[in-house]
């Protein structure tokens, strides 16, 4: 791997930093776990695609520039710089389309993926029901074939982004005498589809980033089926491999937040007594950047035709454990401030500090919880048997 970037990379680089500088909001956006944050992040998203920055590793013809995983990772930097909003379709941009791109036939592609990348479409995922969660064989929510419809009867939870979103990609036993991993199928479905009711679930911060979905006899075209029938377990662990490996979670945004921790530690070292902090943040910046490093190995090596399969799981246990290690230093070093929320008026820093360590908490159960992940680690990296 060659860790210098070429003049082209270079000039990449310079062409997104300019273009964030002239267009980055001035105030950040409210929060799009809110209605009015929501439409703020969706005209957002719609920004971006006007410059054609939405998923800059899509083809042109589908809103994108065609760039390769390092010039994602450079842009990835420049828009954490530059402190651009979080991306609220992630759900769709990172995961859903990328999946798009390789099941897709050519009739959905041209439906869905450009209207994703520009922001007119929202995306919720829905996998998890009760009593499926990491283990996604278990759903038990069906979705039986009628003629030219699939009529779907069930239940998700924990569905992200779905109270302000359009659509939401799921799966759903479509053989209904089947067991485990065989008779899943991939579908896309309209959340304003009769039938769907769309419960709120709050977050550690009251707000509902997460929902119910119920299904009661919803109808979806055949044509709304990702693949094949009975090829949804194969789909959706291409889609997990997105959301575990490097799409979802690119080292741009934990390199920012080491960054912000040494200047947190730097300007409260004075009144910090316990000598291990310094420590603690020291070793987020390393483990920072020592992920971004292995992360540019890996998209060297994808470049080059290789792939990323169960070691996704090594990425998702890393970042995620990261993110909750940076913000319970940060939470150390400002002590009794760290209970401000972030809307109080003295808040400042100090909120968006414990609005970050509320969702770091997170981490390690989505995207499949991190016990689930050092299993695939011991059976398919380590070769162990099953206990």
């Amino acid at each position: 791997m060659n860790l210098n970037y070429t003049p082209e990379q270079i000039a990449f680089r310079q062409e997104v930093r300019q273009w964030l500088e002239e267009h980055v909001p001035e105030a950040p956006l409210e929060s799009f776990d809110t209605k009015a944050g929501f439409e703020q992040h969706r005209q957002w998203e719609k920004t971006l695609a006007e410059g054609n920055w939405g998923m800059v590793t899509w083809p042109q013809e589908f809103g994108g520039r065609g760039c390769n995983l390092v010039e994602w990772l450079i842009f990835e930097e420049e828009y954490y710089r530059a402190s651009a909003p979080l991306r609220v379709n992630q759900n769709g941009i990172f995961l859903l389309g990328p999946t798009l791109m390789e099941y897709g036939t050519e009739a959905q592609k041209e439906r869905f993926i450009t209207r994703m990348a520009a922001g007119e479409e929202m995306w919720a995922q829905g996998w998890s029901e009760p009593g499926a969660g990491s283990d996604m064989a278990a759903i038990r929510s069906k979705a039986i074939r009628d003629g030219d419809e699939y009529v779907i009867n069930g239940q998700k939870v924990w569905s992200t982004r779905a109270v302000y979103a359009d659509w939401v990609f799921c799966i759903f036993r479509t053989d209904p005498d089947s067991e485990r991993h065989r008779g899943l199928s991939f579908m896309l479905v309209p959340l304003d589809a009769p039938g769907v009711t769309v419960r709120p679930i709050p977050q550690l911060d009251g707000l509902p980033g997460f929902a119910e979905i119920f299904f009661d006899d919803v109808r979806v075209p055949v044509e709304n089926r990702l693949g094949e029938e009975g090829q949804g377990w194969q789909i959706a662990m291409a889609t997990a491999g997105f959301e575990r490996g490097l799409m979802l979670r690119s080292p741009a945004r934990f390199q920012e937040t080491a960054k912000r921790l040494v200047e947190l530690y730097r300007s409260h070292r004075n009144d910090i007594l316990d000598l291990s902090i310094e420590d603690k943040v020291v070793q987020s910046y390393m483990d920072a950047e020592s992920y971004a490093l292995a992360t540019y190995q890996t998209a060297s090596r994808l470049i080059k035709g290789g792939n990323i399969g169960a070691e996704a799981s090594l990425n998702k246990i890393f970042w995620s454990e990261l993110d909750q290690h940076m913000h319970e230093t940060a939470m150390s070093i400002l002590a009794s401030r760290a209970e401000l929320l972030p809307q109080a008026p003295a808040a400042g820093e100090v909120g968006r500090w414990l609005d970050g360590f509320l969702f770091a908490q997170s981490g390690p159960i989505y995207a499949g919880t991190n016990e689930i992940q050092r299993n695939i680690i011991a059976e398919r990296l380590l070769g162990m048997p099953r206990s």
